[in-house]
């Protein structure tokens, strides 16, 4: 399976945003009851919009065969005094789950962390659902080690 990466362009916002729908889905559907997961296809476009032509952000998608099957979106955040290191966010990731362990996923956090160290970033992080073991591994399989733990309770 050959698979290409490409960055999204505005012809581009109706698969991210789609994509978002399933990641949304998927992820937080299983996994976070506050979720709006209404939010990518009633505000979806106008965020993902904005970002897929910012100075500091990226997207990309991946294609096999001509058929897109996965995305990424990737910014720079603002550096600050408390951590004046330029930090990489991986924002979000999918892929559509019959590319999954095909390289798919590899390929896009290659060209993110590529991208990345071409605007000065000097660390790439990126957050996942502590119960998303699979999404846990990839990230570890791809040079990601745990930094911080995020704690909640319903009040």
């Amino acid at each position: 399976m050959g698979v290409t990466i490409r960055t999204a362009g505005r012809r581009d916002l109706d698969d991210v945003v789609a994509l978002a729908a399933e990641l949304f889905a998927e992820d937080a559907g299983q996994r976070d009851p506050h979720t709006d997961l209404d939010w990518p296809r009633r505000a979806g476009h106008e965020y993902y919009g904005g970002l897929l032509t910012g100075p500091i952000t990226r997207c990309w998608l991946a294609e096999v065969d001509g058929t897109t099957v996965g995305y990424l979106l990737g910014r720079i955040k603002r550096e600050c005094t408390v951590r004046p290191v330029r930090v990489a966010e991986l924002e979000c990731m999918y892929v559509r789950p019959e590319y999954r362990s095909a390289g798919v996923g590899a390929a896009l956090v290659a060209e993110f962390v590529e991208w990345a160290r071409g605007r000065g970033a000097k660390v790439a992080a990126v957050t996942a659902y502590a119960a998303n073991d699979r999404a846990l591994a990839f990230y570890a399989r791809s040079g990601f080690t745990p930094s911080t733990v995020h704690l909640e309770v319903d009040l």
